[in-house]
């Protein structure tokens, strides 16, 4: 499988894919991504085992849903079973995609902990409790949060970003996964860099754009009504656009192709 150097520019193309991908079968995808935010919803709910099963399966539906793409692509209907499918391959597959949730959750239990040596998660027990009124300190403490742990986040996202693909369509090991997804994404940065500055201003600013327009109407109660759909979308055309990184980054004979 070859690797691809892209221009910085074209993480903004990438997005603009992932419109298109999304308009070929808007329903079967809002499907998918309200499936996953509903059934992690649920998971959580269950302490510590919920959210080890939400990281575990992580790589399995980044797979699933990458093949929805591809069924999108081919005008094929796209069901809930396709989360599974990387489960449903050869043993061999739903070994490595299980060893790779593995490698995630440890990963994210690693940044966990070296977070929780840089913030007082004591200060935020007041926003989860009620109990006592918000101080600056708390707040202070959500903005350090927010950003080391986008810092942390950043190496693990570049190790998962291709990974699950890779394992499972190039059958590649956990490894040379791993490896290869880190060497495309940095080798492609500039890209990624534009891409994800763009989606930070589609799901973070707009939204609270409209919040703040609302509070000024004093419908501050209504903003949610037209926030969360819009968000919802928004979050859907983020998913269909990793398909597109996917195709500018590795040599694929998809097929379609996108359409910019």
């Amino acid at each position: 499988m070859k690797l691809n150097s892209v221009t910085p520019k074209e993480g903004y193309t990438w997005i603009r894919q992932g419109i298109w991908l999304f308009k070929q079968n808007p329903l079967g995808f809002l499907m998918l991504v309200f499936m996953y935010i509903f059934a992690a919803q649920l998971a959580v709910l269950v302490p510590v085992i919920g959210i080890f099963a939400v990281l575990l399966l992580t790589p399995t539906l980044s797979v699933g849903f990458m093949t929805a793409c591809r069924l999108a692509i081919q005008k094929e209907r796209i069901r809930p079973s396709v989360y599974v499918i990387a489960l449903q391959s050869t043993p061999l597959i739903r070994k490595r995609i299980l060893q790779l949730g593995l490698v995630y959750a440890a990963l994210i239990l690693a940044l966990s902990f070296i977070l929780s040596l840089l913030v007082d998660f004591e200060l935020l027990i007041p926003l989860m409790t009620n109990e006592k009124p918000i101080t600056s300190e708390a707040i202070n403490q959500i903005y350090l949060i927010l950003f080391f742990g986008g810092i942390l986040y950043v190496p693990v996202a570049m190790l998962m970003w291709f990974s699950p693909v890779l394992v499972a369509w190039a059958d590649m090991s956990i490894a040379q996964a791993l490896f290869s997804s880190a060497v495309a994404c940095w080798t492609n940065r500039g890209a990624f860099f534009l891409y994800l500055a763009i989606w930070g201003g589609i799901l973070i600013a707009i939204p609270l754009t409209i919040g703040s327009i609302f509070d000024a109407l004093d419908l501050g109660q209504a903003a949610s009504f037209i926030i969360a759909p819009i968000s919802m979308a928004g979050l859907t055309v983020m998913h269909c656009s990793f398909f597109a990184t996917w195709k500018a980054c590795f040599a694929e004979k998809e097929a379609a192709t996108l359409i910019a």
